[in-house]
């Protein structure tokens, strides 16, 4: 793991990032998105010069924003200036790449504590005297 990632923020370079302004099209052509100022921003994950396993990471994710190709599209589509929309959507970006790039957790398997062992026991043997009891009153 290089040190980078696992210390300090990834930085993403803007050239990498395509951004585009999206009105949404109704079925005679006209505009039926209110937001004139709506944001799409495309970012190639395999094509990015972050590190390699930070982009194993990316595209393990099950997130509904990456497309099978690979390419993140983070949508900013608030009644803000569009300014304000491309900044939130490189925000969400870095956010979403840095999450990431934080090595993940490794915990050791641990036992079963004596105490749960103690409450599995008893709740077993609660549902098989109910069940007899059950029985006991149908007859």
């Amino acid at each position: 793991m290089a040190e980078s990632t696992s210390l300090a923020l990834l930085e993403i370079n803007e050239d990498e990032v395509e951004l585009s302004a999206i009105r949404a099209q109704g079925a005679g052509g006209q505009n039926v998105n209110k937001v004139s100022s709506a944001i799409h921003l495309r970012f190639d994950i395999s094509a990015s010069s972050l590190p390699d396993d930070v982009k194993e990471r990316l595209l393990a994710l099950s997130d509904s924003r990456i497309t099978k190709d690979g390419v993140l599209v983070i949508k900013a589509q608030q009644h803000r200036t569009q300014e304000m929309n491309k900044l939130d959507a490189f925000i969400r970006l870095h956010e979403l790449v840095n999450s990431v790039a934080r090595p993940p957790k490794t915990r050791r398997a641990t036992k079963p504590s004596y105490g749960s062992k103690q409450r599995a026991r008893a709740a077993k043997s609660q549902r098989s005297a109910t069940k007899v009891l059950r029985g006991r009153v149908n007859e």
